[in-house]
């Protein structure tokens, strides 16, 4: 399944334009981790401490998440004001082109209400 799932997320990801939508940076708070505070930390040039009191809350699963949404780095123009320094989450999102792809089909069913290509993948996977 991975093999068709890469394939289907390379073709229809080189078609569409994330910064057109940012549908997910105004909509979904990934669960941050200590290797992201401290990456954006070191790209905001503050301690992790601060990225934490300003930018983050625990949510009721105990994971770190932005305080509120639309992500507080999206500037107006869909671009992320951290790129470089963004969380994992962010990179690897929306997940399509991960190995183990039936661990996280039903978060990509779930992320069909956001994402674009998560969208296209399962559509074009229904019609093999």
């Amino acid at each position: 399944m991975d093999t068709i799932i890469h394939r289907l997320h390379d073709g229809i990801s080189g078609k569409i334009d994330c910064l057109a939508c940012a549908n997910c940076c105004r909509s979904l708070g990934p669960a941050l981790y200590d290797k992201d505070i401290e990456r954006m930390a070191k790209a905001l040039r503050i301690k992790p401490s601060e990225v934490v009191s300003l930018y983050l809350r625990v949510d009721e699963d105990g994971d770190y998440v932005f305080k509120s949404m639309p992500c507080p780095f999206l500037m107006p123009d869909n671009y992320c004001s951290i790129y470089d320094a963004r969380p994992k989450a962010c990179r690897e999102y929306p997940h399509t082109d991960r190995r183990n792809f039936e661990q996280i089909y039903k978060l990509t069913v779930r992320n069909t209400a956001t994402c674009p290509i998560a969208y296209e993948v399962l559509s074009e996977l229904i019609k093999l």
